[in-house]
C-alpha cells in the first residue's frame, strides 16, 4: 500500500482485477472507510450485495453463534438453518423446491441444467437450446457466460457451450419469431443490472408468459440483482407479472456471505433423480443462519414500504438532476436499482465513466456503472433519505464537471 493512501498497487491477484485497488477496511450503516481512514457513502452496496448495510450486530451474532455450533456438514446430511431457509423460500412463491449454491453464476448454472433435464424428460432429445437476450448478464462460469451475449465477456473464452441463442430484449415480435419447442429454456432479467438498467416492458412480459407456455419451455427469471427487495418487492419478476418456472437468487441473500438459491417448480422437481446435481458448500449452516436474519429483516412489516418510499424519493432526485443538467440522458431502472444515462461525447465511454466514478470517489461517494454509459445507483436498502440526498449532491458535482 502506498504511503498515506489506501491504494494497493502490488496486488497478488490476477490482472483481470486491474493494476491497483482501493483497500476498504470497515463499514457501518451506508458508509465505508478505507485503510487510510477516508470515509465514503456507498451507492454500490458491494454490487447490490450489502442490501442491509454494514456493521450489523445481528449479523455478527448469527455467524458467531452458528460457527460455535456447526460450520460445515456434507450434503449427505441436512442442517436446520438451511431447512428453515429453504422452507421459507419455497413458501414465498409458486415453487416446489430449492437448490442452494454459492453465487449468482452457480444459481443460473443450476437453472440451465435443470431446464435441459426437464426438456429431455418431457420432450426428448433435440430440445436443448437456451434463449437469452441482448445486453444480458448471467455470470462468468461457462453456461452462464454462454448466455451472456456480450463480446467483451465471451470472446476471450470461445468456443462456448453450444445451443445458446439470443434475441433483442423487450422485442416481443423477435421473441415470437425465435422461440419454438426446440428450446429448453428462456432466461431473462426483469431489470438488466449489468446491461444498462433496461426494464421489462409489459408486452414483452406477456409474450414471455404466453410463448414459453405454448412451446413448453422453462422460463427462468434471473433475480440475482433484482430479487429480495432491491426493486421494492420480494421478487421483481412476480411483481411485474412474469410467470417463471424458476427464479435465481444470490447477491443479498446472505448479507455478504456466499450463498445462492435456485427456486423451481414442482413439475421440474418431480423429474430430478437422486445424485444428478449437488454442491459442497451451498446451504451451509453459517451462511444459511445469516440468510435467515436477512430474510426476517426484509420480510418484516414496513420494510418494503420503506424501500418503495426511498425509491420514490430517489426517482425525484434523479428527475431534478436531469433538469439541472440537461445534457444527461434517460433515467433508468426500478426501485433502488437506478441509473442515469450519460450522453455520447467525443470522449470514449470508458474514459468518461472512469472520470465520473473517480470524481465521485474523490468527493466521498462510491458509485457503479451499468452497460457502456449508465451511472448505476444501488445503495443499501437501509439508506436514509438524507444520505440519498447527500450522495446525489456529490454525483451532481461529478456529472457537472464532466458534462460542462
Amino acid at each position: 500500500m502506498t504511503e498515506k493512501t489506501a491504494i494497493e498497487k502490488n496486488l497478488p491477484y490476477g490482472k483481470h482485477f486491474g493494476e491497483e485497488l482501493l483497500v476498504i477496511d470497515r463499514g457501518e450503516g451506508s458508509r465505508l472507510w478505507d485503510e487510510a481512514g477516508t470515509a465514503y457513502l456507498d451507492f454500490g452496496a458491494g454490487i447490490a450485495v450489502n442490501a442491509l448495510g454494514y456493521g450489523r450486530e445481528d449479523f455478527a451474532k448469527a455467524v458467531y453463534d452458528q460457527t460455535k455450533k456447526l460450520v460445515h456438514i456434507s450434503n449427505v446430511f441436512a442442517n436446520r438453518p438451511a431447512l428453515e431457509l429453504g422452507s421459507l423460500l419455497v413458501a414465498s412463491g409458486p415453487f416446489g423446491a430449492v437448490h442452494f449454491g454459492n453465487s449468482g453464476s452457480e444459481a443460473n448454472e443450476t437453472a440451465l441444467k435443470f431446464s435441459r433435464l426437464y426438456a429431455l424428460r418431457k420432450k426428448g432429445e433435440g430440445h436443448h437450446k437456451i434463449l437469452s437476450f441482448s445486453n444480458a448478464f448471467h455470470g462468468r462460469t461457462y453456461g452462464a457466460l454462454s448466455c451472456t451475449p456480450t463480446p467483451k465477456y465471451q470472446d476471450p473464452f470461445k468456443p462456448l457451450v453450444p445451443g445458446m441463442e439470443s434475441c433483442p430484449y423487450n422485442d416481443a415480435a423477435a421473441l415470437e419469431r425465435t422461440l419454438d419447442e426446440s428450446f429448453a429454456a428462456v432466461i431473462v432479467e426483469p431489470v438488466q443490472g449489468e446491461g444498462g438498467l433496461d426494464v421489462m416492458h409489459p408486452d414483452f412480459t406477456a409474450a414471455l408468459n404466453r410463448l414459453t407456455k405454448k412451446h413448453n419451455v422453462v422460463l427462468i427469471a434471473d433475480e440475482v440483482q433484482t430479487g429480495l427487495g432491491r426493486t421494492g418487492s420480494l421478487y421483481a419478476s412476480l411483481a411485474m407479472g412474469l410467470e417463471p418456472d424458476m427464479i435465481t437468487l444470490a447477491k443479498p441473500i446472505a448479507g455478504g456471505l456466499p450463498l445462492s438459491a435456485t427456486l423451481f417448480s414442482k413439475e421440474v422437481n418431480e423429474l430430478i433423480k437422486y445424485g444428478e446435481h449437488g454442491t459442497t458448500f451451498g446451504g451451509g449452516p453459517v451462511t444459511a443462519a445469516l440468510a435467515l436474519v436477512v430474510w426476517r429483516a426484509i420480510t418484516a412489516p414496513g420494510f418494503m414500504e420503506s424501500v418503495n418510499e426511498k425509491s420514490a424519493y430517489l426517482e425525484k432526485l434523479l428527475a431534478q438532476l436531469k433538469e439541472e443538467i440537461p445534457a444527461l440522458g434517460a433515467v433508468k431502472g426500478k426501485g433502488l436499482l437506478r441509473g442515469i444515462e450519460i450522453p455520447a461525447t467525443t470522449e470514449a465511454p470508458d474514459q468518461m465513466m472512469k472520470k465520473i466514478i473517480g470524481l465521485a470517489r474523490e468527493n466521498g461517494l462510491l458509485i457503479l456503472r451499468s452497460g457502456k454509459n449508465v451511472v448505476r445507483i444501488a445503495p443499501p436498502l437501509t439508506i436514509s433519505r438524507e444520505e440519498l440526498a447527500e450522495g446525489m449532491a456529490i454525483l451532481k458535482k461529478a456529472l457537472t464537471a464532466v458534462t460542462s
